[in-house]
C-alpha cells in the first residue's frame, strides 16, 4: 500500500509539474522552460541531500547518470515527433510506450503481480493512452514521426527502469546523476542549435515551480520503487496525464473530452485495482 500511495503520489505531482511547465512555454520558448526547470531541480536535490542522505556509490551515479541520458533523449525525440506528426498520435504512442516498458521489464525480471494487479496494469495502460488523446482533424501522422514517438516513449520509459536499478541505500545520489546528465545534453543542445536560454518576461516564477515540483515527482518514485514492484509502481506513475487534464480544466477552464473523462476514470479505477490487490 505504501509503494502505491508514494507512486500515485508521484504521478499527482508530475502532473502537475506538466501544467506548469506548459504555462511557461506560453512565456517563454521551449527549450528555455527546460533547461532552466531542470537546472532548478538540480538546485533542488542538492539541498535534500544532507535531510535524505544515501550511501554515494559509483553504482548509484552511474545508473542516475544512464537514466538521465534516457530521459533528456526521449524529452527531445518528444519534441521531435510533435513537430513532424500529429499531436493525438503522437502524444498516446510516446505515453503507452513510456508505461509499457517498465512493465514488461519488471515482468522479465521476475516480477509476479497479483491477478487483480495484472488487470489494474491494463487498465491503467488504456487509461494513459485516452487521457493522452487530444482531437484532431487530420489523424494521419508520418512513419519517421511514429517511430520518433516510440522512441521517446522508451527514453520515458527508460528512465524508470534505469533509476530503479540503483541500489537501495543510494538514497537521492542517482538522482543527482540524472539531472547533472539531462542538464548536460539539454545545455550543449541549446549551445549546438544557438538558442536562448533567457526566460520570457515574468515566466521565471512558474519555470522553478515546474523544475522543483518535478524533481520532487523524482524522488517519490525512487521511494515507491524501493517499496513496491517496479510494474505496478511505474504503470501508475505513468497516470500523471490525468492529473494535468483535471488542472486544465478547473484552472485554466479548458474543455475535456468525452474520451478524455472516461480516461481519467480508469486512471481512478486503475488506482483501486492496484491498492486492492
Amino acid at each position: 500500500m505504501t509503494a502505491v500511495i508514494l507512486a500515485t503520489a508521484c504521478a499527482i505531482v508530475y502532473g502537475t509539474a506538466d501544467f506548469c511547465g506548459g504555462l511557461a512555454t506560453r512565456r517563454s520558448r521551449v527549450l528555455s522552460v527546460v533547461t532552466l526547470s531542470q537546472i532548478a531541480g538540480l538546485a533542488l536535490i542538492l539541498a535534500m541531500l544532507p535531510f535524505l542522505p544515501g550511501v554515494f556509490s559509483e553504482g548509484a551515479i552511474v545508473w542516475g547518470l544512464g537514466a538521465g541520458v534516457a530521459g533528456a533523449a526521449g524529452l527531445v525525440l518528444f519534441y521531435r515527433a510533435l513537430a513532424t506528426g500529429v499531436m493525438s498520435v503522437v502524444a498516446p504512442t510516446t505515453a503507452v510506450t513510456s508505461a509499457a516498458l517498465p512493465v514488461l521489464f519488471g515482468l522479465a525480471s521476475g516480477e509476479r503481480p497479483e491477478v487483480m494487479a495484472l488487470a489494474g496494469v491494463g487498465l491503467a495502460l488504456l487509461a494513459v493512452l485516452l487521457v493522452s488523446r487530444s482531437p484532431a482533424k487530420e489523424q494521419r501522422s508520418s512513419a519517421s514521426s511514429i517511430v520518433a514517438a516510440l522512441a521517446a516513449g522508451a527514453g520515458f520509459g527508460g528512465f524508470f527502469v534505469l533509476l530503479a536499478q540503483a541500489p537501495d541505500e543510494s538514497g537521492l545520489w542517482p538522482l543527482v546523476g540524472a539531472r547533472l546528465a539531462s542538464v548536460t545534453m539539454v545545455v550543449l543542445v541549446a549551445v549546438v542549435t544557438r538558442r536562448s536560454l533567457r526566460p520570457g518576461e515574468g515566466a521565471l516564477g512558474i519555470i522553478a515551480v515546474a523544475g522543483l515540483l518535478d524533481m520532487a515527482a523524482n524522488v517519490l518514485f525512487l521511494l515507491a520503487q524501493q517499496h513496491g514492484m517496479l510494474s505496478l509502481v511505474a504503470v501508475l506513475v505513468s497516470l500523471y496525464p490525468a492529473s494535468t487534464l483535471v488542472l486544465a480544466r478547473y484552472v485554466l477552464g479548458e474543455r475535456l473530452h468525452a474520451v478524455q473523462v472516461a480516461g481519467v476514470a480508469f486512471a481512478l479505477g486503475a488506482v483501486a485495482l492496484i491498492a486492492v490487490a
